[in-house]
Protein backbone atom coordinates (compact mmCIF):
# COMPACT_ATOMS: atom_id res chain seq x y z
CA UNK A 1 0.00 0.00 0.00
CA UNK A 2 2.88 2.29 0.85
CA UNK A 3 4.23 1.73 -2.66
CA UNK A 4 1.01 2.70 -4.15
CA UNK A 5 0.63 5.45 -2.22
CA UNK A 6 4.50 6.97 -2.89
CA UNK A 7 3.30 6.04 -6.86
CA UNK A 8 0.52 8.24 -6.77
CA UNK A 9 2.23 11.02 -4.57
CA UNK A 10 4.97 11.31 -7.27
CA UNK A 11 2.19 11.56 -10.04
CA UNK A 12 0.57 14.64 -8.76
CA UNK A 13 4.13 15.86 -8.20
CA UNK A 14 4.61 15.64 -11.67
CA UNK A 15 1.80 17.15 -12.93
CA UNK A 16 1.71 19.84 -10.50
CA UNK A 17 5.34 20.92 -12.09
CA UNK A 18 4.00 20.53 -15.19
CA UNK A 19 1.23 22.69 -14.72
CA UNK A 20 4.19 25.31 -13.57
CA UNK A 21 5.98 25.07 -16.62
CA UNK A 22 3.76 23.76 -19.11
CA UNK A 23 5.91 25.27 -22.05
CA UNK A 24 8.26 27.68 -23.39
CA UNK A 25 9.93 28.85 -26.56
CA UNK A 26 12.03 31.21 -28.34
CA UNK A 27 10.30 33.86 -30.53
CA UNK A 28 10.14 32.75 -34.03
CA UNK A 29 8.73 29.14 -32.82
CA UNK A 30 5.28 28.88 -31.71
CA UNK A 31 3.81 27.87 -28.62
CA UNK A 32 0.77 25.39 -28.29
CA UNK A 33 -1.08 24.61 -25.16
CA UNK A 34 -4.60 23.64 -23.93
CA UNK A 35 -6.42 26.36 -22.18
CA UNK A 36 -9.43 26.19 -20.80
CA UNK A 37 -12.78 28.55 -22.22
CA UNK A 38 -13.75 30.71 -19.15
CA UNK A 39 -10.01 31.01 -17.73
CA UNK A 40 -8.01 33.89 -16.39
CA UNK A 41 -4.59 34.59 -18.42
CA UNK A 42 -2.38 36.88 -17.50
CA UNK A 43 0.63 38.24 -19.97
CA UNK A 44 3.24 39.80 -18.94
CA UNK A 45 5.29 41.53 -21.83
CA UNK A 46 8.18 43.58 -22.39
CA UNK A 47 7.71 46.49 -25.26
CA UNK A 48 6.28 44.51 -28.28
CA UNK A 49 3.01 44.71 -30.20
CA UNK A 50 0.35 42.17 -28.87
CA UNK A 51 -2.58 40.98 -31.16
CA UNK A 52 -5.20 39.01 -28.50
CA UNK A 53 -7.72 37.37 -30.96
CA UNK A 54 -10.60 34.82 -29.28
CA UNK A 55 -11.28 31.85 -31.38
CA UNK A 56 -13.44 28.59 -30.93
CA UNK A 57 -10.54 25.95 -29.62
CA UNK A 58 -10.18 25.17 -26.14
CA UNK A 59 -6.47 25.96 -26.43
CA UNK A 60 -3.86 28.89 -26.63
CA UNK A 61 -1.56 29.49 -29.95
CA UNK A 62 0.96 31.92 -29.71
CA UNK A 63 3.52 33.06 -32.65
CA UNK A 64 5.78 35.62 -32.77
CA UNK A 65 8.14 37.65 -35.24
CA UNK A 66 10.73 39.97 -35.04
CA UNK A 67 12.75 42.10 -37.75
CA UNK A 68 15.63 41.03 -35.89
CA UNK A 69 16.12 37.45 -36.95
CA UNK A 70 18.96 36.73 -34.56
CA UNK A 71 17.54 38.53 -31.31
CA UNK A 72 14.57 36.73 -31.78
CA UNK A 73 16.57 34.33 -30.42
CA UNK A 74 17.26 35.82 -27.45
CA UNK A 75 13.07 36.53 -27.00
CA UNK A 76 11.42 33.77 -24.78
CA UNK A 77 7.53 33.11 -24.48
CA UNK A 78 6.78 31.27 -21.33
CA UNK A 79 3.31 30.16 -20.77
CA UNK A 80 2.62 28.34 -17.07
CA UNK A 81 0.13 27.76 -14.31
CA UNK A 82 -3.28 26.08 -13.72
CA UNK A 83 -6.66 25.34 -15.90
CA UNK A 84 -7.84 28.44 -14.11
CA UNK A 85 -5.38 30.85 -13.63
CA UNK A 86 -2.62 31.08 -16.34
CA UNK A 87 0.44 33.42 -17.08
CA UNK A 88 2.16 33.67 -20.44
CA UNK A 89 5.29 35.71 -20.75
CA UNK A 90 7.24 37.56 -22.88
CA UNK A 91 11.15 38.33 -21.78
CA UNK A 92 14.03 39.30 -23.34
CA UNK A 93 15.61 41.93 -24.99
CA UNK A 94 13.03 43.68 -27.04
CA UNK A 95 13.85 46.69 -28.86
CA UNK A 96 11.62 49.25 -30.77
CA UNK A 97 13.79 48.75 -33.51
CA UNK A 98 13.14 45.15 -33.46
CA UNK A 99 9.74 45.67 -34.39
CA UNK A 100 8.48 42.36 -32.37
CA UNK A 101 4.71 41.07 -33.09
CA UNK A 102 3.12 38.58 -31.04
CA UNK A 103 -0.31 37.08 -32.14
CA UNK A 104 -1.82 35.34 -29.55
CA UNK A 105 -5.32 33.02 -30.20
CA UNK A 106 -7.14 31.92 -27.12
CA UNK A 107 -10.61 30.37 -26.32
CA UNK A 108 -13.49 33.71 -26.69
CA UNK A 109 -14.39 33.20 -23.65
CA UNK A 110 -11.13 34.05 -21.90
CA UNK A 111 -10.78 36.71 -19.20
CA UNK A 112 -7.49 39.10 -19.41
CA UNK A 113 -5.24 40.99 -17.31
CA UNK A 114 -2.04 42.67 -19.39
CA UNK A 115 0.89 44.34 -18.54
CA UNK A 116 3.03 45.84 -20.41
CA UNK A 117 5.51 49.47 -20.35
CA UNK A 118 4.93 50.32 -23.95
CA UNK A 119 3.56 49.43 -27.17
CA UNK A 120 0.00 48.49 -28.78
CA UNK A 121 -2.23 45.69 -27.55
CA UNK A 122 -4.68 44.92 -29.87
CA UNK A 123 -7.89 42.71 -28.26
CA UNK A 124 -10.48 41.15 -30.73
CA UNK A 125 -13.81 39.04 -30.00
CA UNK A 126 -12.77 38.08 -26.72
CA UNK A 127 -15.74 37.85 -24.08
CA UNK A 128 -14.47 37.71 -20.48
CA UNK A 129 -13.42 40.64 -18.03
CA UNK A 130 -10.09 42.62 -19.21
CA UNK A 131 -7.85 44.60 -17.23
CA UNK A 132 -4.94 45.84 -19.38
CA UNK A 133 -2.19 48.61 -18.21
CA UNK A 134 0.41 50.62 -20.51
CA UNK A 135 2.72 53.56 -19.78
CA UNK A 136 3.10 54.49 -22.94
CA UNK A 137 1.18 52.86 -26.42
CA UNK A 138 -2.47 52.24 -27.81
CA UNK A 139 -4.95 50.05 -26.78
CA UNK A 140 -7.86 48.77 -28.97
CA UNK A 141 -10.43 46.81 -28.02
CA UNK A 142 -13.58 45.71 -30.83
CA UNK A 143 -15.75 43.12 -31.13
CA UNK A 144 -18.50 42.57 -33.66
CA UNK A 145 -20.66 40.70 -31.12
CA UNK A 146 -22.88 42.52 -28.25
CA UNK A 147 -20.92 45.22 -26.60
CA UNK A 148 -21.60 42.96 -23.18
CA UNK A 149 -20.23 44.54 -20.69
CA UNK A 150 -21.18 45.78 -16.81
CA UNK A 151 -19.01 47.98 -16.16
CA UNK A 152 -16.08 49.91 -18.14
CA UNK A 153 -13.52 52.37 -17.21
CA UNK A 154 -11.16 53.55 -19.36
CA UNK A 155 -8.29 56.72 -18.94
CA UNK A 156 -5.22 58.24 -20.06
CA UNK A 157 -3.31 60.67 -18.19
CA UNK A 158 -2.40 62.35 -21.83
CA UNK A 159 -3.62 61.32 -25.35
CA UNK A 160 -6.84 60.48 -26.21
CA UNK A 161 -10.12 58.25 -25.62
CA UNK A 162 -11.62 57.14 -29.34
CA UNK A 163 -15.16 55.20 -27.94
CA UNK A 164 -17.58 55.24 -31.21
CA UNK A 165 -19.42 52.46 -29.56
CA UNK A 166 -20.45 54.94 -26.81
CA UNK A 167 -20.44 57.67 -29.16
CA UNK A 168 -17.62 59.38 -27.77
CA UNK A 169 -14.37 60.63 -28.17
CA UNK A 170 -12.07 63.12 -25.07
CA UNK A 171 -8.68 63.81 -25.69
CA UNK A 172 -6.09 65.83 -23.69
CA UNK A 173 -5.07 65.71 -19.92
CA UNK A 174 -6.53 62.77 -17.67
CA UNK A 175 -9.66 62.25 -19.76
CA UNK A 176 -11.63 59.16 -19.37
CA UNK A 177 -14.70 56.96 -19.78
CA UNK A 178 -16.91 55.62 -17.34
CA UNK A 179 -20.19 53.88 -17.71
CA UNK A 180 -22.59 50.85 -16.30
CA UNK A 181 -24.83 48.67 -17.70
CA UNK A 182 -26.86 46.29 -15.51
CA UNK A 183 -27.23 43.81 -18.19
CA UNK A 184 -24.19 43.56 -18.91
CA UNK A 185 -21.97 40.42 -17.69
CA UNK A 186 -18.29 41.45 -17.86
CA UNK A 187 -16.05 44.18 -17.05
CA UNK A 188 -13.17 46.42 -18.78
CA UNK A 189 -10.48 48.63 -17.34
CA UNK A 190 -8.00 49.78 -19.23
CA UNK A 191 -5.39 52.29 -18.72
CA UNK A 192 -2.33 54.11 -20.43
CA UNK A 193 -0.37 56.84 -19.19
CA UNK A 194 1.28 58.62 -22.35
CA UNK A 195 -0.88 57.37 -25.20
CA UNK A 196 -4.39 56.24 -26.86
CA UNK A 197 -7.35 53.83 -26.41
CA UNK A 198 -10.25 52.68 -28.79
CA UNK A 199 -13.54 50.94 -28.06
CA UNK A 200 -14.79 49.67 -31.49
CA UNK A 201 -17.75 47.60 -31.87
CA UNK A 202 -21.92 47.86 -31.97
CA UNK A 203 -23.23 50.54 -29.92
CA UNK A 204 -24.14 49.90 -26.46
CA UNK A 205 -26.49 50.98 -23.83
CA UNK A 206 -24.97 52.58 -20.73
CA UNK A 207 -25.50 55.47 -18.08
CA UNK A 208 -23.86 58.70 -18.95
CA UNK A 209 -20.24 59.57 -16.72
Amino acid sequence: MRTLSAVAGAAVLVWNLAGLARAEVPCGQTLDAPLRPGAVLTVHSRPAGLEIVGTDQAAIHVSCTSGDEGGAQHIRIRFKGNQDDETLTIAGDLHKEDNVRVRIEVPRKTSLRVEMSAGEVKVEEIAGDKEINLYAGQITISSTRAWDYRKVDVSVTIGEVNAPVYGAQKGGFFRGITKENANGEFSLHAHVLTGQIDLLGRSARATTD
